[in-house]
């Protein structure tokens, strides 16, 4: 049976004709266990890479061409590699390989003459991170031996989201990308960019489910909180100049604002903080083998993020809800950036059939919608395909 750089390299040759030299590059999306919306305020985060992922294949064109195809989107894109550096973004799926390969231009690495075949199961619009395991599938394949340090592989990814795509993501998608590791957890520390292998519990499934819907506000609401953390960060600077970012602040010195600032800011701040605190307290929990105050902390994430933050939707709050009340599920959350997207749940082992049965048929009732259900197992960080 053909393993997935086979496979990939048969579908390489159907869309750009059968040549030699094809590399394969598999790069992870990931699911966040707990740390939302705090690497962008240098936080914590605790994410696991997961084993769907983006599979980059290229070969020389040898054309003076960028060209980029993507299975998914049943489209090509190309570039004259002397005119990307120069390349202006346009709102399309295109953007995150473009995105890249200007960043690896300015960095002064070479970008040449390229096909380049994209196949992904990461599910887009999921909150899995598909766009950060493009960035880094992309970034491998363009790079093939010319060397480069994982950190500066992920900031480089994440310049080419924040400077091309415009999204002012922090740093974990792409981290996590590439530092996954097999059966275990990842605490990143956004600030320092040091991490910690955090080992998780044997005794329990963590699955993800999908709301099957995306909210357009999204986007602009994301852009939104960024800004809010930062005008709290900037009022706490006039009383306490040491605060450089959320991550230096607690919950007093939030209070304290509270004739200077009004009160939606101070709430997407007090999420930040107890954000903050409960990936600390997970790590211990984690490594304990206590179930039940992870899925606590579980809990209060989630409401944290619908009632502070205000990131959730009634369909995320409803899979969260309807997942405390069946039998052998320790705790329910969202995760990702929020308005849609996936939950994320840690289940036991014998339990998950039927979680996933009757989660289904309830939210199936509520809003005529099949959710998908990922089985996430903790993965290795991206690399090319041997």
């Amino acid at each position: 049976m053909a393993g997935p750089k086979e496979e990939i390299a048969v579908r390489h040759a159907e869309v750009f004709g059968a040549g030699g030299g094809v590399r394969v590059y598999r790069a992870p999306g990931r699911v966040n266990l707990i740390g939302e919306h705090t690497d962008y305020n240098l936080g914590f985060v605790l994410p696991i890479a997961l084993d769907l992922a983006c599979f980059t294949a290229i070969a020389p064109n040898g054309e003076g061409k960028l060209r980029v195809h993507s299975i998914g989107q049943s489209e090509t894109r190309e570039w004259e590699v002397a005119e990307l550096g120069a390349l202006a973004p346009s709102r399309h799926w295109s953007d995150y390989p473009a995105g890249v390969a200007q960043q690896l231009l300015k960095a002064g690495y070479r970008v040449k003459p390229q096909n380049v075949l994209i196949h992904s199961s990461v599910p887009i619009g999921s909150g899995l991170s598909s766009s950060a395991a493009l960035e880094v599938s992309t970034a491998l394949a363009l790079l093939g031996d010319q060397k480069i340090g994982r950190l500066e592989l992920a900031k480089l990814c994440r310049r080419a989201e924040n400077e091309f795509v415009g999204m002012p993501c922090g740093i974990m998608d792409q981290y996590i990308s590439v530092f996954g590791e097999d059966h275990a957890g990842v605490k990143i520390d956004c600030r320092s960019l040091d991490h910690e292998m955090v080992p998780l519990p044997e005794n329990m499934e963590i699955v993800a489910v999908n709301t099957m819907v995306k909210h357009e506000l999204g986007q602009s609401a994301y852009r939104e909180r960024v800004a809010e953390c930062r005008s709290v960060v900037e009022a706490l600077r006039r009383s306490h100049p040491q605060v450089a970012s959320l991550r230096d602040a607690d919950e007093e010195m939030i209070k304290s604002l509270i004739a200077v600032v009004a009160a939606t800011p101070r709430k997407r701040a007090r999420h930040v903080v107890s954000e903050n605190a409960r990936v600390e307290e997970f790590v211990r929990a984690s490594r304990a083998g206590d179930l039940s105050r992870m899925g606590e902390l579980f809990e209060a994430s989630h409401r944290s993020l619908q009632h502070d933050y205000e990131v959730s939707c009634e369909e995320l709050d409803f899979l969260v809800d309807a997942a405390l009340t069946l039998p052998g599920v320790w705790g329910s959350r969202m995760t990702g950036g929020g308005f849609g997207g996936c939950t994320v749940n840690l289940v036991h082992p014998d339990a998950v059939m039927e979680f996933r049965r009757r989660l289904a048929e309830a939210y199936q009732q509520r809003f005529g919608l099949t959710p998908e259900f990922y089985s996430c197992r903790p993965s290795s960080g991206a690399g090319e395909i041997h």
